[in-house]
C-alpha cells in the first residue's frame, strides 16, 4: 500500500492537477472567509466551511477521475491486477492518495484560524474541530465514490461527470424525500443524505450515527471498488 500511494502522490504532483486543485480551493474558501469572517467581524466560521461542500462536490470528481483510467490508458492495469500485491492495498494507496491531496487544501483553514486568533483572540473550537472533522469525513466519502466509478470506466470524463451526478444525488436525497409521502420510505431516504450528516457536525455536534455513516459509506465503496477489481483480475 505504501509503494501504490507515494507512486499516486507523486503523479498528482508531477502533473497539474494536484496544483489547480488546491489552488481552485484555496481561491474559492478565502473568498468565503474574507467576505464573510473578515467583512462581518465574526469568529463563526460555520459558513466559511459549509461553503465548501460545493466545490468539492465539483472538484473531487477531477481529482479521483485518473486514478484507475490513467492505468487503463497507459496500459499498466494488467500489470498491476496481475502483480501479486493485495488488491485492497491498491485501492487504499490511491484512497489516502487522494486524501493526502485533499488534506492539503484543507490546511488552509489553519490559517484561517490563525488570523481569526490573532484578530479576535479566540474561535469557537468545538464549531472550528466539528467542520474540520466534517469536512475531511465528507471529502474522504466523495474520494472513496470516485475511485469506484474511475475503476468502472475507461474513461476520465465520463467517470468525472458519473461520479459528480452520483454525489449530486446523494446530496439532493434530502430534497427528494421532503416529497415522499410513505413515511418509511421517507425516513430511508432521508438517513442516506450527506448533507444533513455534515450538517450536524458542522454545528459542532458530534455524532457518532454520522460518524458511522461516513465510515460505512467510505467502507462500501472502497469495497466495491476491491470487488469490481477482483471481477477484471480473473475475467
Amino acid at each position: 500500500m505504501g509503494a501504490i500511494f507515494r507512486r499516486e502522490l507523486k503523479a498528482y504532483f508531477t502533473s497539474p492537477i494536484a496544483y489547480i486543485f488546491i489552488a481552485v480551493f484555496y481561491i474559492y474558501t478565502s473568498t468565503f472567509f474574507a467576505s464573510y469572517n473578515l467583512y462581518y467581524g465574526t469568529t463563526d466560521m460555520s459558513t466559511s466551511f459549509t461553503s465548501a461542500f460545493t466545490i468539492i462536490m465539483i472538484l473531487l470528481p477531477l481529482l479521483t477521475m485518473r486514478l484507475f483510467t490513467e492505468e487503463k490508458r497507459q496500459k499498466t492495469d494488467q500489470c498491476l491486477l496481475t502483480a501479486p500485491v493485495n488488491l485492497f492495498s491498491i485501492v487504499m494507496g490511491k484512497f489516502f492518495a487522494a486524501v493526502c491531496i485533499f488534506l492539503c487544501a484543507m490546511a488552509i483553514y489553519v490559517l484561517y484560524v490563525i488570523t481569526l486568533v490573532a484578530l479576535a483572540g479566540s474561535v469557537a473550537w468545538a464549531t472550528v474541530i466539528g467542520n474540520f472533522v466534517a469536512l475531511l469525513l465528507l471529502g474522504a466519502s466523495f474520494i472513496s465514490i470516485g475511485i469506484f466509478v474511475s475503476a468502472m470506466t475507461e474513461n476520465q470524463v465520463v467517470a468525472a461527470i458519473v461520479s459528480f451526478i452520483i454525489i449530486m444525488l446523494f446530496y439532493m436525497i434530502d430534497v427528494f424525500a421532503g416529497n415522499i409521502q410513505v413515511e418509511w420510505l421517507k425516513t430511508v431516504m432521508s438517513s442516506l443524505g450527506f448533507y444533513t450528516r455534515y450538517y450536524e457536525f458542522s454545528t459542532g455536534i458530534f455524532s457518532i450515527p454520522s460518524l458511522i455513516f461516513f465510515l460505512s459509506a467510505i467502507f462500501i465503496f472502497n469495497f466495491l471498488t476491491v470487488r469490481a477489481l477482483e471481477k477484471r483480475r480473473w475475467s
